[in-house]
């Protein structure tokens, strides 16, 4: 596989753009969500932050194979309650799109000290998460419907009596052979919040409605969260996991029968986060991931059919990123039969953007 260029997919001065996802719709159109914030630099702001009362989700076109991209964003959804992050789209196999993300409000002071464990700080700001939820069109992304409030885990934990915790996980869910939708989704158990852990959900309604299937993987040292999932051509379910306290390498988890039973996690030996999977038409799956350390960038891997071999070449995609508030990349299979590879970027510490890397794979 090679690097064939790299593209600006968005980019504006006044906006932190980040955490994009792409599909490839069927007739070839290119679609890429992401998030905006306004660049609060601009205003006095010491550095940027990921929570802000104000980012929403947005998505770009491209009808010409990724050369050139529609200038302004189409807005997909603004949550009423506070900030949203992290778009995640899923092209469906009856054509809809499908996409999870998840919100975060800004709380008063009287909030703080009223919660029931530590709020999150960002900048002399704090606040508390909202859960997850899912948007669903049926027009190739002109309009939205929801949002769909996924189920609340059982023992997850609660800054506020009495308000739910719907499920959200940042990755990629899948679309099985079998037409049911898995997803990969991350838990703060009450007894300890810091500790998440992965749970599965299952939907047999296109992300309508969705049955809690049990664990995916726990640790007692070990943090998992971020993970994207991919069905093998065999037919397994394997997750590409962030984690914590694992000197930043990526772990992979693995079931053999459409996520009844799943195999103890095993390090993948590969240092980045998060990770995003593409399974190509011969079987083979593209790794792509994040590099927060220097020099700075974005990297992929090519792993077998069944992704039990990580330790192929790795392509360097990006190594001129300006510092580590960068990647979560995603993949797409381009109507060129090239990959197409998206992510937030960032140079000499400039206002974030989207940007994509074109890769060939023989």
């Amino acid at each position: 596989m090679r690097k064939c260029e790299d593209v600006i997919v968005y980019r504006d001065e006044r906006f932190y753009a980040a955490f994009p996802s792409v599909v490839c719709r069927p007739d070839g159109e290119l679609l890429v969500a992401f998030r905006r914030a306004p660049e609060r630099r601009a205003f006095g702001a010491p550095g940027c932050t990921h929570c802000d009362p104000n980012s929403y989700l947005v998505l770009v076109r491209s009808r010409d194979l990724g050369r050139s991209w529609s200038p302004e964003p189409e807005p997909i959804y603004a949550h009423p309650c506070g900030g949203s992050q992290d778009p995640c789209m899923l092209q469906l196999d009856d054509g809809s799109l499908l996409l999870s993300s998840y919100a975060w409000m800004l709380l008063p002071e009287e909030g703080v000290a009223r919660a029931l464990g530590p709020t999150h700080a960002a900048y002399g700001w704090h606040f508390t998460f909202l859960g997850g939820y899912l948007l669903r069109s049926f027009d190739a992304g002109r309009t939205w419907e929801g949002p769909i409030l996924p189920p609340e885990i059982e023992g997850s934990a609660r800054q506020f009596p009495g308000v739910a915790l719907p499920a959200m996980n940042r990755g990629a869910m899948v679309q099985a052979h079998d037409g049911r939708l898995y997803w990969a989704v991350a838990v703060a158990p009450e007894q300890a919040p810091q500790q998440t852990r992965l749970e599965l959900l299952v939907s047999e309604t296109f992300g309508e409605e969705w049955t809690h299937a049990g664990r995916i993987a726990a640790d007692e040292r070990v943090v998992f969260n971020e993970t994207s999932l991919v069905e093998t051509a065999a037919g397994d379910l394997v997750g590409f996991v962030r984690t914590d306290r694992y000197g930043d390498h990526g772990v992979v988890v693995r079931s053999r029968d459409r996520g009844h039973t799943w195999e103890p996690w095993r390090d993948m030996g590969v240092v980045g986060h998060p990770y995003h999977g593409l399974r190509l038409p011969d079987g083979r799956v593209f790794l792509v991931y994040g590099y927060r350390h220097e020099p700075y960038g974005i990297r992929a891997r090519l792993l077998d059919p069944e992704c039990t071999d990580f330790g192929g070449p790795e392509l360097v995609l990006r190594a001129d990123g300006g510092n580590g508030d960068l990647g979560y990349p995603w993949a797409c299979l381009a109507p060129d039969g090239r990959v197409l590879v998206v992510y937030y970027f960032n140079q000499d510490d400039g206002t974030r953007h989207i940007a994509g890397s074109f890769v060939q794979i023989e």
